[in-house]
């Protein structure tokens, strides 16, 4: 009791109570680290461990075009490009989907906003903010994805909310 009557008594009583707590949080942690998940992405691998990484799996090669999930979403890219360069030399992409090519190609041409400069002025070409396409567009490969998803798009969740589906 004589610590409850000094000025301050409770602030040191709160102050050893939080060192106390900190402590008993680092030691669960410490004992955290050292356990084994034999279950879920890691499988068998310790949680301070790094295991093995999986193995590359071949990407999609399609002409076809993906859905987009959301409406500023990118289109990802539906066919291969290993081997393409993308660098201050050249973008192998724009040989198909540059607007000179698309004729001979038969590829979608680089959207206009891809035109356009930071001031939303359009160039006669791709603005060099936006030569990088893989910084926004990638490729799709064959994995099963290692999480369930249950994303629902808009359009679908429009059309659920009114009774006579969307108008």
């Amino acid at each position: 009791m004589r610590g409850a009557h000094r000025p301050g008594g409770a602030v040191m009583t709160r102050r050893v109570a939080i060192v106390l707590i900190a402590f008993a949080i680092a030691a669960g942690a410490s004992s955290l680290t050292a356990q084994t998940v034999t279950s879920g992405l890691r499988g068998p691998t310790s949680l301070n461990d790094e295991g093995p990484a999986l193995p590359m799996l071949p990407n999609r090669n399609t002409s076809e075009r993906e859905v987009r999930n959301y409406p500023e979403q990118p289109p990802v890219i539906p066919h291969t490009i290993d081997g393409y360069q993308i660098d201050l030399n050249g973008n192998k992409c724009l040989s198909c989907h540059a607007r000179a090519r698309i004729a001979e190609s038969q590829a979608p041409m680089v959207s206009i906003t891809h035109f356009m400069d930071r001031d939303g002025q359009f160039l006669a070409s791709i603005s060099p903010r936006r030569f990088w396409c893989t910084e926004c567009h990638v490729p799709q490969n064959t994995a099963t994805p290692p999480v369930s998803n249950d994303f629902t798009d808009i359009d679908t969740l429009l059309s659920r909310a009114s009774p006579g589906g969307r108008r």
